[in-house]
């Protein structure tokens, strides 16, 4: 893909670095156009830089027990994703894996490493966002380890109802799979399913195709033992 001029609010680097910055950022980075289905990159893959999400949503995963795999997150529009770089590691400990089409704008990791070093508030901006991400990955693992399943599978809906947002009939406005919606409760397809059916029956949820729309978010938030 040939290097276009970035757009100041859809790149997280054009918005914190100086606007001198700008047009130097444009020579060196690379804008790409990731289709469904298709991996921006691969767990095990050598580390090359950052990726920037302009467009469209990508799921964060990894391999659990073979062949079962774990959502990690998802990310998109203004997120950032392949930032492990920073550490001594110098291949992807996951996979981004895009869920419809997307475009990404990928910087190589020397580049980036200048811009930090001249842009202090996008160093600060950038520490930021790895603490928040560090702080929602720990909040996971405590879940993942304590939460009950029917609570891990509610907590999941919501993330997802809030994280991609309803479309006009109320349905959390990104297909996904059963699958990925289990992957990222840390549950198997068959659990989901079984508890699919009863929050169904109870009208807590209801589903079409790979849609699904809360219908009671009150009682969702019982199986997390919120009030």
């Amino acid at each position: 893909m040939p290097k276009t001029t970035c757009n100041l609010y859809d790149c997280f680097l054009c918005q914190h670095c100086m606007i001198e910055w700008r047009p130097l950022i444009g020579l060196n980075k690379d804008t790409r156009i990731i289709r469904k289905g298709k991996a921006v990159f691969k767990e095990g893959d050598p580390v090359e830089g950052i990726y920037f999400m302009y467009r469209g949503w990508v799921k964060i995963h990894k391999e659990w027990t073979h062949p079962k795999e774990l959502v990690v997150r998802f990310a998109g529009p203004g997120d950032i994703i392949g930032q492990p770089w920073l550490g001594d590691k110098k291949n992807y400990p996951v996979s981004a894996t895009a869920l419809e089409d997307s475009t990404v704008c990928f910087v190589p990791e020397e580049f980036l490493e200048t811009c930090l070093r001249a842009n202090p508030t996008l160093t600060y901006r950038l520490m930021q966002f790895y603490a928040a991400e560090l702080q929602k990955a720990e909040r996971r693992m405590r879940d993942l380890v304590h939460m009950e399943t029917k609570g891990r599978i509610a907590g999941a809906l919501m993330e997802m109802n809030n994280k991609f947002g309803t479309n006009r009939e109320g349905f959390i406005s990104m297909p996904i799979s059963r699958q990925d919606i289990a992957a990222y409760a840390g549950t198997t397809y068959e659990t989901l399913f079984k508890l699919f059916i009863e929050l169904k029956k109870d009208k807590i949820i209801s589903t079409s195709g790979k849609f699904v729309k809360i219908k009671n978010e009150t009682k969702l938030r019982q199986l997390l033992n919120m009030k």
